[in-house]
């Protein structure tokens, strides 16, 4: 009964689902290796992992209380374990809670700077679900609660938090922008239907070239702060293979095709990879 209730937690927080983890995951580690000049100290990279895990779980389970009387009305959200009843809100909220605690906890060794942005985070986070009420770009406010850790780690790392993780901070709101967006164009009938707000709707017969847009400019000015760093060949040929990815998903959400769509957001995760990928390198 009790490992019972364990898996159906464990799906409430989407670990079976790791796609949420790694989009937070690679911007984070990228602001770990440029804050430290590529030696990040592996303590801040182990907690900064572990956290990233802990605070998307967490925002998983407050997400699903929060949307639990819209859930029920989409088709791929419509088995979430609180929207088909197998558990009840304040158990989503309970985990969530726990989880931010463990994930607060995780940062007690570090400095005050990261402690008072870890609050902030949490408050993103937790008020999230609820700009889809009335916000037409709650994909540009995911995008900050999902980079949230960009400024942390600068923090962790330099007790400041400089201009260019702020420019990070912001090519993650884009970034997030154009996957989330392929991920909304999986539900825009549905979306339209209940009344939640999302940029695939926004943009409406312009999606396709917002996303493309939101691409170039996050690649752009992580390739700015990049050239700022002084990165090399391999920082260049990372980027390059993300833009080639991009490409990629522009064949897969121009004939607006749902599982298309839904392909694309998951592959971002290679996307990120590649851009971690060239920092290491550069």
């Amino acid at each position: 009964m009790i490992i019972q209730r364990l898996i159906i937690y464990a799906q409430l927080v989407r670990l079976d689902k790791p796609i949420g983890s790694l989009l937070l995951l690679w911007p984070t580690l990228c602001a770990l290796w440029l804050a430290s000049d590529g030696k990040p100290d592996w303590h801040l990279v182990l907690i900064f992992s572990v956290g990233t895990v802990l605070m998307r779980s967490a925002g998983c389970a407050i997400n699903d209380f929060a949307d639990r009387d819209f859930d029920r009305h989409v088709k791929r959200t419509a088995e979430r374990p609180l929207t088909a009843g197998k558990i009840r809100a304040w158990e989503a909220v309970m985990v969530a809670v726990v989880l931010a605690m463990l994930s607060l906890a995780l940062i007690t060794p570090l400095n005050l700077l990261t402690k008072q942005l870890s609050v902030l985070a949490v408050l993103i986070a937790a008020s999230y679900p609820y700009f889809k009420r009335f916000f037409a770009l709650p994909q540009a406010y995911l995008g900050i609660a999902f980079g949230f850790g960009i400024p942390m780690a600068y923090a962790a790392v330099l007790n400041t938090v400089p201009t260019e993780a702020w420019v990070l901070l912001l090519a993650n709101v884009f970034w997030a922008l154009a996957y989330d967006t392929e991920y909304a164009m999986v539900d825009r009938d549905d979306d339209l239907r209940i009344g939640i707000r999302t940029s695939a709707i926004t943009f409406g017969r312009y999606d396709v070239l917002a996303v493309m847009l939101c691409y170039a400019i996050s690649l752009a000015l992580i390739t700015a702060v990049g050239v700022q760093h002084g990165l090399g060949k391999g920082f260049f040929s990372g980027m390059l293979v993300a833009a080639g990815i991009a490409v990629y998903h522009w064949t897969l959400i121009r004939g607006r095709d749902r599982m298309r769509c839904f392909a694309a957001f998951r592959h971002n995760n290679w996307l990120g990879a590649a851009v971690f990928a060239g920092v290491v390198l550069g």
